[in-house]
């Protein structure tokens, strides 16, 4: 058979494969035109209706992974917007399933809450994130997500008195780690350490000590894993193309690691696990799950699924947060002030000490403002839907199967959902957190932790674990200095936004004088 194609005149191939495409795929929008016009609505501006067309996007899609510059890519794509429709563009290459990028609050509000049981992450997503993630509450939809949802929420809706032993436990270990005063330390590499460590403590009860252990093979499998992730979600049309045996790997040593605390856990009668769920210092995530199901590979999904939030969105953010204090010393002093003159320069900080620390919390939604530690996201479309259109515009259809891409990343930095910048209020693209004195951002407009039903069940957690980390540092140090090129910085998107040079800093240590005026400071304050 393959010889006799290889006789076939080379002509003869080429039009064997553009003829089904030029017939194809041009029938193929006009019915999906049609299927639109009887919906009453309308299709947003095109960029690719057709596999010659969209591989280009696709390419460049993963050149840009590839190359740090998604962002720029993703805003990129807005240049063939029109009018009527600004925010929102459309992408097809197969006729599979059309891809809408949206950059639009009101489209992100109508997939995550308006029309929430209309929108999912849908089969694709599931079956390009299940060797992972499973069944877990990031890849499922309907009942259930609901079922694992309720087995998470427990152990997120109080604040508890592990949580804050485990969080010291870990800023204690991660400062011994930081070198003498005025040396330079990566604070981004420790932070991603020291929140593996805390989300392993919490998962499991035994954490996998990656400050002392940093080469240890289930960090770098887990890096592996999400670095291949990400690259199979951008390349969904064409991700049976991309080699999987290091991602089939890496997500084996995940698993050995964590399967001895699941059979032990599972080993525990029903009595010895309602007992434990009675003391707030023993009870580990892992617990409070087996006392609700026996099913090991629903513990082993939902265990993936925490882990992969809890380390790397919080140690992100933090990373964020130093990058941006280092070039603001008024803004870290200002900070410091506030955090002496409430918890002091040695005590460990109470959960009340954390809520009450007004300018701490302005300086983390500001990070979050500018990194959103999710910068992309999808839905999928489980029925024949639609998404608002501009005032006086019809609606956008989308038909089931489409998937919805938003990117809370390019929404948060659109200029023209702020105020003119001004005395009280800086330029959107600067770290202000003074700018949350007098401002609030319009419903949508600031998703951090996304919104709706599925908004984030640890955001809790995280602002606290991230909160007291910084009060702990801030304590100690009296000020930065940023030890790279501050302006070279860039964002690495994976599943999760980070900085791409690392965070290379010096800190100094305060010294009586210092003190001094410090605590002369915070009075006044």
């Amino acid at each position: 058979m393959f010889r006799l194609i290889l006789e076939v005149h080379p002509i003869y191939l080429l039009l064997g494969i553009l003829v089904p495409i030029v017939t194809f795929f041009p029938l193929r929008k006009a019915y999906i035109d049609y299927r639109i016009r009887k919906l009453g609505g309308v299709r947003c501006p095109l960029i690719a209706t057709n596999p010659i067309a969209g591989m280009p996007f696709f390419t460049s899609a993963a050149w840009n992974q590839i190359n740090n510059t998604l962002l720029d890519f993703y805003q990129n794509m807005y240049r063939h917007a029109t009018p009527e429709s600004p925010d929102t563009v459309e992408i097809s290459s197969f006729g599979v399933a059309r891809f809408l990028l949206t950059r639009d609050p009101e489209h992100i509000k109508t997939v995550l809450t308006t029309k929430f049981g209309e929108y999912g992450k849908g089969p694709r997503f599931h079956e390009a994130w299940s060797p992972f993630l499973g069944d877990s509450i990031f890849t499922t939809d309907g009942q259930l997500w609901s079922d694992s949802r309720a087995l998470i929420r427990p152990m997120f809706i109080k604040d508890r008195v592990r949580d804050l032993e485990i969080f010291d436990k870990w800023t204690t270990k991660l400062m011994h780690m930081m070198p003498p005063s005025g040396q330079t330390v990566d604070m981004m590499d420790l932070f991603y350490r020291m929140t593996l460590d805390v989300t392993t403590e919490f998962l499991l009860g035994h954490s996998i000590n990656s400050l002392e252990n940093p080469t240890h093979q289930f960090v770098e499998a887990f890096q592996e894993v999400q670095r291949i992730q990400m690259m199979l979600t951008i390349l969904s049309p064409f991700r049976s193309f991309i080699p999987k045996h290091r991602y089939y790997g890496g997500i084996k040593v995940l698993e050995r690691f964590i399967e001895p605390y699941i059979e032990r856990t599972l080993s525990l009668n029903p009595a010895e696990l309602e007992k434990l769920s009675k003391s707030d210092k023993d009870m580990t995530f892992l617990h409070n799950i087996a006392r609700y199901t026996r099913d090991a590979k629903v513990i082993r999904d939902q265990l993936m699924a925490v882990l992969i939030a809890g380390r790397d969105t919080t140690a992100a953010t933090l990373s964020w947060t130093i990058y941006e204090l280092a070039n603001y010393p008024a803004t870290y002093r200002r900070l410091r002030n506030e955090i002496l003159s409430t918890v002091g320069p040695t005590r460990a900080p109470r959960y009340e000490d954390l809520k009450s620390l007004t300018y701490l919390t302005h300086t983390l939604n500001e990070t979050l403002r500018l990194y959103p530690a999710v910068p992309y996201n999808l839905r999928a479309a489980l029925q024949d839907t639609r998404l608002p259109g501009k005032p006086g515009q019809p609606d956008i259809v989308v038909l089931k199967g489409d998937v919805v891409t938003y990117s809370t990343l390019a929404m948060q930095r659109r200029r023209d959902l702020y105020p003119e910048a001004s005395d009280k209020f800086a330029d959107p693209a600067t770290f202000s957190p003074d700018r949350w004195e007098n401002w609030t951002p319009k419903p949508w407009n600031y998703i951090p932790f996304n919104g709706g039903p599925r908004i984030c069940v640890g955001q809790n957690f995280a602002m606290t674990e991230m909160a007291f980390t910084l009060v702990r540092i801030l304590q100690k140090y009296a000020r930065l200095e940023y030890r790279g090129d501050w302006h070279a910085q860039y964002h690495r998107a994976e599943i999760v936004g980070a900085p791409g040079h690392g965070v290379p800093v010096a800190f100094y240590e305060a010294q009586d004088d210092d003190d001094d005026d410090d605590a002369a400071a915070a009075a006044a304050a």
